[in-house]
């Protein structure tokens, strides 16, 4: 297999950094010439300006065109002018000569009031221009100006001896580094390497001793070190031979050794066999002892199978017995309501019946007013007196029968919203402070009989958007535990509804002066069918609806506190917008 010289990659890498260099730095120094020039031209024509504006300003101020002509002629012979405009004080051009770029593009018919460089264009021409002042009688007036132009091929022109020389210089330079590197390499890598590959390539395996490989040109080098190391290396490889001709013969005296324990061995195992077959022998009796454990251990298995069948059926009729439980529970619930809303259309009816009956009697009188008033009419005995205390009677009794009426509007009104809320779970907008008081409405004749009062701190700016059915039944549950469970043989129960605006939330503070609840009661107050009036009709769902309520419908919590003698206090809270779920 051929391999490529090492010397030659390392040379070759070696001299194609430095040719990238040189050419990089040679290009930057022929760039750096080529800009130098281009400013000293530029301040060339920058100089002319002072030489010859002089004379060109009078030619113009005094219209000698040609004078002025011949000027631009001259300055075109000049080897750093290309080409030459002259304008005169409207922007007019008088000449332009030579290789030249339109200015009329970039100033127009304006003249320039200083000095101005022209950058060069893609053409490679740039120029100065410069203003004509003409100084009379102490005042100075611009009279045109004129535009200088050179080019790259004017700085290329005076450069090209220096490029040629910094051509050269690398090209001697480079041309004596690779000489040297040459050199260099073969003497100080190529011919070690050579030498040193030769002698690993004559060493015999088989006659290491005495054998080793020498550098004869440079004994501080690498090259050397790596010799010595090869050195070592032999002188171990030597040792280890040496080792392993020992190691030889000490492994064939361990194999007669082992030989001679082979033979106990098939004795000591010839004695052992038979001891192992009355082993055998117990293990065979031991096996068919487990045989018969596992078959019974299999019967009680199966026994279980059919226990867990068994149970697993139980489990199947417990679960149906529990979903019977909660449809009953469920329909206990919507009794429980039905109940609450019958009990309110009881008592609303009851309540509306008064103002309705006094209507009637107030319509029944005046009837009987207006029947005398037309007959005294007909008669012609009706008297100015008679007539006055007519209106004054009517007027009484129009009062009475509006007063009644209003007041029966109003109680139907609020028993429509009640009922129509507790039947419907439907979310819509409230001011809790009126929607509580229309509650207390309804609840009313409940509480006519008593002397119980019922106050309520409500701010009037609180808004709900939620289950307005939810908030009935919840303070209708409340109220009429207070009255029927907590104000029991008790004249004078207080009832105070507190709310709090806590920005996003709710809070409710319910409590009455009632006779309270005992721990135990207090433990199962929200449990399902959980009464103190059982043996008087109660169902104990109210405080078990009113927490579901709360909890589910609303997303709020409840919680409850009591001592015996101190009466019942709940605390409420929940957000005033319930979040639909779709």
């Amino acid at each position: 297999m051929q391999h490529k010289s090492l010397s030659r990659k390392l040379l070759t890498k070696v001299l194609s950094v430095y040719f990238i260099l040189t050419f990089v730095v040679t290009l930057g120094q022929i760039v750096a010439e080529y800009f130098n020039t281009k400013d000293h031209i530029n301040g060339e024509l920058e100089t002319l300006q002072q030489t010859f504006s002089g004379s060109l300003t009078r030619a113009i101020w005094e219209l000698n065109t040609q004078q002025a002509m011949i000027i631009a002629d001259g300055l075109l012979a000049i080897p750093a002018i290309e080409g030459i405009i002259v304008r005169d004080d409207s922007g007019a051009v008088i000449t332009q000569l030579g290789r030249y770029i339109n200015i009329q593009e970039r100033f127009s018919t304006q003249l320039v009031r200083e000095g101005v460089r022209l950058t060069e264009q893609q053409s490679g021409i740039f120029g100065y221009t410069f203003p004509l002042i003409f100084e009379f009688s102490g005042r100075a007036t611009q009279v045109g100006d004129v535009t200088l132009f050179s080019s790259r091929a004017v700085v290329i022109d005076r450069i090209k001896v220096g490029i040629y020389f910094l051509v050269g210089n690398a090209m001697l330079k480079t041309t004596f580094l690779i000489i040297l590197f040459l050199m260099a390499f073969r003497k100080q890598l190529t011919l070690p390497l050579t030498e040193l590959t030769q002698q690993i390539e004559d060493l015999e395996l088989d006659q290491l001793d005495g054998a080793k490989v020498e550098i004869q040109h440079d004994d501080t080098s690498e090259l050397s070190v790596m010799a010595d190391a090869f050195n070592r290396l032999i002188g171990r490889v030597q040792d280890y031979k040496n080792q392993l001709e020992t190691t030889q013969k000490q492994l064939l005296l361990s194999n007669e050794k082992l030989d001679q324990q082979n033979l106990m061995l098939e004795q000591e195992v010839a004695r052992k066999t038979s001891g192992l077959s009355q082993a055998m022998m117990d293990l065979q009796q031991q096996k068919q002892e487990l045989e018969v454990k596992q078959q019974s251990l299999r019967e009680e298995i199966e026994r279980r199978r059919h226990t867990e069948g068994a149970l697993r059926g139980k489990q199947t009729e417990l679960e149906k017995i529990v979903d019977d439980l909660k449809q009953a529970q469920d329909r206990l619930v919507q009794s429980e309501k039905m109940a609450a809303l019958g009990g309110l259309v009881a008592g609303i009816t009851h309540e509306v019946n008064t103002p309705v009956g006094i209507g009637v009697t107030a319509t029944s009188f005046l009837a009987e007013k207006l029947q005398a008033l037309s007959v005294a009419y007909a008669d012609k005995t009706l008297t100015p007196k008679m007539l006055e205390h007519f209106i004054e009677e009517a007027s009484q009794g129009t009062e009475l029968l509006q007063s009644n009426l209003i007041r029966a509007s109003e109680l139907i009104a609020s028993f429509k919203q009640i009922a129509v809320d507790q039947t419907s779970e439907a979310v819509r907008t409230i001011n809790l402070a009126d929607y509580l008081h229309e509650v207390i409405r309804s609840l009313q004749p409940n509480f006519k009989k008593t002397h119980h009062q019922i106050e309520v701190n409500c701010p009037d700016n609180i808004v709900l958007s939620c289950p307005a059915g939810a908030i009935s039944q919840i303070f209708t549950n409340l109220l009429m535990n207070s009255l029927i469970h907590g104000f029991e043989d008790m004249e004078d129960g207080l009832v105070r509804i507190t709310v709090l605006d806590e920005d996003d939330n709710v809070d409710i503070k319910y409590s009455d002066n009632g006779k309270g609840l005992s721990p135990d009661q207090l433990e199962k107050l929200f449990h399902p069918f959980f009464t103190t009036k059982r043996d008087q009709g109660g169902s104990g769902l109210g405080t078990h609806i009113t927490y579901n309520l709360v909890r589910q419908t609303l997303g709020g919590s409840i919680q409850v506190s009591s001592e015996p003698g101190k009466g019942l206090h709940y605390h409420i809270c929940f957000p005033k917008n319930l979040k639909i779920q779709s």
